[in-house]
Formats: structure tokens, sequence, C-alpha cells
């Protein structure tokens, strides 16, 4: 049974779905003219975001992701959040708007449970007023990083703090104009090699315990954007997926967050609720895709019958709600988990979700492009952008395949328990 959603929450629930309705959807257009075309694309964020910005602050939608337990939260559950996050999902816009954009919140949230008294004034205070945006850096282009032990950049001491080197890349938000700071993940102990090589392999007991994260301000010397990556051919301007190289870019040693040797805690602590707010998003796309689905389907006529009443067109209808209402399910149950349990001790029912929606979300829009024919895949749409976004989520914040191991490996666990319990 799910916990009943407070007079205060609902309220804000129910001006969120306008603010959604009437105010962001209706100026997507807009946002793309003022975005502009080539190189200018990256040079400033469309004047309407700032619009919105100022009324959903007025509305009281704002930083409305940060758990209540936090002292900066606005007062809100996970489960509260997860029924105003579908609705963002409906318009790319109403993240940003609401200041609830990853990687944002994300790192909004590790500065919020990690960081010291002087992180906080110094770069939480202003990313929480929406003064400018951040990168979270962890994935490279040269080792497997869905095992993150393995990632790469090195963190080595010298006068006054430390000196970072190495590449990363898919680093959201990095492109984008209003970027003033890197949460960056790095190695700041041994390699694998080096724990595997110890007396007998004792050292790899330590695995988890060898990288850090810390703070890099965007302009500090050494630090270089290179190109964005597209995804599906979409460049996600004017913020993007950027190669971010370190090129011994010195940090001092008060902007370590938590300690040297605590990054594994700190990325759990962040990827949790990450890749629960991507998944609560996505049923509200896939929500939208549904829409359109049905839209289409209701004003076009095939031999003299609306689309709509074709068998296949309906079977599809079907399975569609009752795949995007055993998501939501899903995603709110996870939320409520994390709310009773922590995030920590809700593993099982945030991967079920993570696994879940996007490609749950992935065979809706599917649909929805057939119903379109020829258009389902060109601009005239946002079909396509739909489906390419949903197909990175299941990659982003690590792939299905890692998750449904956890979820396998634990399933065996609680069996073998069983079993043995009756002999």
């Amino acid at each position: 049974m799910f916990p009943a959603v407070t007079p205060r929450a609902q309220h804000l629930i129910d001006t969120l779905k306008r603010f959604v309705e009437e105010e962001c959807i209706p100026v997507e257009a807009r946002y793309a003219k003022e975005l502009g075309e080539g190189a200018d694309r990256w040079k400033n964020e469309p004047p309407v975001v700032e619009e919105l910005r100022i009324k959903a602050k007025k509305l009281g939608l704002w930083n409305l992701f940060l758990p209540k337990e936090y002292k900066e939260s606005p007062g809100l559950t996970n489960y509260e959040y997860g029924l105003m996050c579908e609705t963002m999902g409906r318009c790319p816009l109403a993240a940003v708007a609401t200041n609830c954009n990853a990687p944002n919140t994300g790192n909004m949230e590790v500065l919020a449970k990690y960081g010291n008294d002087a992180q906080k004034k110094k770069w939480l205070v202003p990313m929480m007023e929406g003064k400018y945006y951040s990168a979270f850096a962890m994935t490279e282009p040269a080792v497997p990083s869905s095992d993150a032990t393995n990632i790469s950049c090195k963190l080595s001491h010298t006068k006054g703090g430390y000196l970072i080197n190495g590449k990363k890349w898919w680093i959201s938000n990095s492109g984008h104009p209003k970027l003033k700071l890197f949460l960056v993940m790095v190695r700041s102990g041994k390699t694998n090699e080096e724990l595997a090589n110890s007396p007998g392999g004792i050292g790899l007991k330590d695995i988890h315990n060898q990288h850090s994260v810390v703070i890099v301000p965007s302009d500090t010397p050494g630090v270089r954007v290179g190109r964005p990556l597209h995804v599906f051919g979409y460049d996600h301007a004017p913020g993007g997926h950027c190669e971010v190289t370190f090129d011994n870019v010195f940090i001092p040693h008060e902007n370590m967050i938590l300690g040297e040797g605590r990054g594994f805690e700190i990325i759990q602590g962040r990827l949790g609720p990450g890749r629960l707010h991507h998944a609560m998003r996505t049923v509200g796309v896939a929500e939208k895709a549904f829409d359109i689905m049905i839209e289409r389907a209701m004003g076009r006529v095939i031999q003299g019958q609306p689309l709509v009443e074709k068998g296949v067109i309906m079977d599809w209808i079907a399975k569609s709600r009752i795949e995007i209402d055993t998501a939501r399910l899903l995603v709110l149950n996870a939320s409520h988990a994390v709310d009773v349990k922590g995030a920590r001790r809700s593993k099982k029912e945030i991967a079920l979700a993570k696994i879940y929606v996007p490609n749950m979300a992935l065979a809706v829009i599917d649909r929805a492009i057939q119903v379109h024919g020829a258009m389902g895949v060109c601009q005239d749409t946002p079909l396509a952008a739909m489906y390419a976004n949903a197909r990175t989520i299941r990659l982003a914040d690590g792939p299905d395949e890692v998750h449904g191991y956890q979820i396998a490996r634990n399933e065996i666990k609680i069996a073998k328990a069983r079993l043995e319990s009756k002999l």
C-alpha cells in the first residue's frame, strides 16, 4: 500500500501539471528557434528558459527533487517527487525550468549529503539558486566503465593539494555556457593490477577504497572540453555530452569530498536516486508518446476506417497502457522503498525500475512511430528524439545487464538460504 500524498504535495502536483501543459509545452518551438543553428547553439541558453524558471520559482516549483531528510529540501518524499517527475517527463523543458534537471540534481544531492559547510556555501547554494550548471565526470573511453573499479583518471598528491590527469567522455552539461564545476571521480589509490598482485591477491578486498570524488571548477587551467558526442545524431546543445581532458589540473585539498578513498560510497549514494529520477521521467515520456499515438490513430483514415479501429492498433493501445501502468507502479514502489529503507537497502527495487522502464518506453515509442509511418522518424514529431533518449537510459548509470546480474545474484542467494533452511 502506497502512502497518502500530503495536501501540500498534491497542490504542487496539480500546479506542476498546469505549469508543464500551459507554460512549458507551448514554448517548445520557441526554445528551438532561440537555440539557433550551428555553433551558435552552444553559446547561450535560450532566454525562454530563464523566463520559465522565474515562473516556476513564483509557483513554488523549485528544487523539488531533494528529499525531506536534507535541511535544504522543500520537504517532499521520493514517492511524492516520483509523481511530479512523471509530469516533467512530458516536456524536455520542465526539469530545467524547475531546477530538477540531471546531472545537476545528482551533484546537488552529493554536496547536500557529503559536502562540508564550506563546500555547500561555495557550490551548493548557488546551484540550488539556479545560478549555474555542473557536470559529473566519471565515464572514461579507455576502460569499461560499467565496472567503476576500472576508472583510471589519476589523482596524485602535490604541494598544497592534488593533480588530476586523465580523459573522460559522455560528460553531460560539459558544453553548457553556464557550467561552473565538475564533480570528478578519480583513482586516488592503487590500480586493480597492483591490488591483484598483492600477496595472495588479498588487496582486492580494498578494491572499492581506491577512488575519490573531487570538485574541479570548470575554468581551472588544464581542463579542456572537447567534442560533443552525438546520441543517434542529436548533440543535445547547449549542454551536450562532451569529451573532457584533465591535464595536470591542480585543485586544493579542500576540494576533496568526504575524504580520500570514499568515492564508491559517494557514487552509490548519488546513482541510486539518479537512476530512479531517470525512470520517473521516462514514464512521463512514455505517456506522452502514448497520447501522440492515439491522437494519430484517431485522426488517420485508412480505406474509409479510422486507424484507431484496426485490431492491431487496439492491441498496441492495450499493451501500452498495461506496460506504462506497470512501470509506474515499479517506480512508485522503488520511490517508497527509498523513503522507508534508504537507497542503499532499496537496490533491488531501484534496479527493477531501472531495467523495466526504459525498455517499456522504447516499446511504446516504437509503436507510436509505426502508427505515424515515415513521419514518425523525422523531425515533424518528437518521437525520434524520445526514442534516442530512452535508448541511452539503458546504458546510463549502469547497463541493464549489470543491474540484472545483481538482481539474479540476490534471488539465487535467497533461494539457497531457503533450501538450506529445509535441510
